[in-house]
């Protein structure tokens, strides 16, 4: 196995362990039935088991048996806190449908390095692994290798798993039908009920599901049918007279950020996916659209600060460089402006030297301000809360907030700063220089934070792409060319 793909764990954490060893043994015994009830958050006696057999170094074998006994996000997480070689070889020694639970909760990138070790060592067991998938889940993890690797675990696929993933894959991942799955309940309009609760025992058990689509010979949406009404339905009735004839379904090009939307308004559980003739294509349920919730909030506190947004803990460092260098260089140049304000206003920092030790206060203030507004505004974006024919109320109203919050550190700084200034046998004037520059300074920071996401929109570009860059450009000159700008003018007051 080649070091280049084991970075993503460089050592065993001893730390996660640790603390699930702290919380051992919390559980409720409910006495009357002799059952055991656990706070979910607290060690299992299988996480217990696994924990120890790691610090003894047991064989991978050993730990590998241990691991299919865990829960499958606990497996999981115990996968991560492997060396990567460890983790495959540990996956290499798991039962199929065990391991492929564990990497489909694991994070994508450690996940696709474990399959990588599985190619290399027996790509036959890496494509059982990921047929036992579900396919969304199998789906993620194939976009995410190489090429090379995709079709050479397709072709140890049986042919109509292959062919199932293949049309996922054609599906952009930021999109509905990137995220769909294609395992789900269905029933033909034409059968009665007793044919399709016949035709949904012989089917492969779906999971968690609670209605069964309804559709007619040709695969088209007709409807859907909860399964406790499927049930006390009499047996010779027609699908199609008891489902449910309205019935929401989106396209697969839609993008997934508004898909999320949708599930938070209308509290969907799952959600059906048709082409433009309403054939079903697949579904995306709620677990899904939690984890795009997730990603999207990440990928937007990454853009703020011009990070890649597909960047996470366990990216390369050649990928870490490649999302990040960029806004870096974007970040000299904006940093040059206020630089260059700055230098507009030598003579005076040399003539009072104070100037320079006050400078960093007002920027910091500002920029700060204007952080507050930008996660407002940001946040409201993304809840999609923010009108069009409102937008202005928001900005004046963060305005007005600037404003006050300006009034109040500005008579607090000022006066201090009169009062330090006049002990030094100083005139009093600076303190209001650097009182009406807080007023300024932080009404223009609040406004800069809150209309720059809404303006960007407006312009069709992601409102959170690098705005905490831009702001602070905006907020330091601003606020060097405010204070500096009036010190310039009361300069024969203040000495």
């Amino acid at each position: 196995m080649s070091p280049s793909k084991r970075d993503p764990a460089d050592s065993h954490d001893r730390s996660d362990r640790s603390d699930r060893q702290a919380k051992h043994a919390q559980h409720v015994e409910y006495v009357e039935h002799d059952e055991l009830v656990s706070d979910p958050r607290t060690e299992t006696p299988e996480d217990a088991r696994v924990d120890d057999l790691i610090e003894s170094d047991a064989s991978p074998e050993v730990i590998a048996d241990a691991v299919e006994q865990q829960d499958a996000a606990d497996a999981a997480t115990t996968l991560e806190t492997l060396p990567q070689e460890d983790a495959s070889d540990v996956v290499s020694e798991m039962e199929v449908d065990a391991a492929a639970d564990a990497l489909s909760h694991m994070a994508v990138p450690l996940a696709v390095s474990v399959i990588e070790d599985l190619i290399d060592d027996d790509p036959a067991y890496a494509g059982r692994v990921l047929s036992e998938m579900a396919p969304d889940d199998a789906t993620d993890l194939l976009q995410a290798l190489p090429k090379n690797d995709r079709d050479r675990l397709l072709s140890m696929m049986a042919a109509g798993t292959a062919l199932r993933l293949r049309e996922l894959m054609v599906y952009p991942r930021e999109s509905a039908g990137g995220m769909m799955t294609t395992q789900y309940l269905s029933v033909r309009e034409h059968e009665t009920v007793a044919e399709a609760i016949e035709h949904i025992r012989r089917g492969d058990p779906i999971e968690h599901a609670q209605q069964a689509f309804v559709t007619d010979r040709k695969g088209r949406l007709k409807g859907v049918i909860g399964l406790r009404k499927l049930l006390v339905s009499r047996g010779s009735e027609l699908i199609g007279d008891v489902c449910e004839r309205r019935v929401d379904a989106v396209s697969p090009e839609i993008d997934r950020e508004l898909l999320a939307h949708e599930f938070e308004r209308y509290d969907y559980l799952e959600l059906p996916i048709v082409d433009s003739d309403q054939r079903l294509l697949g579904i995306v349920t709620v677990d899904d659209v939690i984890d795009i919730i997730r990603a999207e909030g990440t990928e937007d506190a990454q853009r703020m600060v011009g990070a890649g947004k597909e960047e996470g803990v366990y990216s390369t460092v050649r990928q870490k460089l490649r999302g990040r260098f960029p806004w870096l260089i974007v970040n000299l140049f904006t940093s040059a402006v206020a630089a260059v304000v700055v230098m507009q206003f030598e003579g005076v920092i040399v003539e009072i030297a104070l100037l320079a030790a006050l400078m960093p206060i007002i920027a910091n203030q500002s920029g700060n301000a204007g952080q507050q507004s930008l996660a407002v505004t940001l946040r409201g974006i993304v809840l999609d809360q923010i009108r069009p024919r409102r937008a202005w109320i928001h900005i004046r109203r963060e305005m007005t907030v600037g404003l006050l919050n300006g009034l109040i550190c500005g008579v607090f700084v000022g006066g201090a700063v009169s009062i330090a200034h006049v002990a030094l046998g100083h005139s009093w004037h600076l303190g209001v220089v650097i009182a009406i520059s807080m007023v300024a300074t932080l009404t223009i920071g609040c406004a800069t934070g809150s209309a720059m996401p809404i303006i960007m929109k407006r312009l069709g570009f992601d409102p959170a792409t690098a705005s905490t860059i831009f702001l602070t450009m905006v907020t330091d000159a601003m606020s060097f060319f405010i204070f500096l700008g009036l010190a310039s003018l009361f300069s024969k007051w203040i000495h």
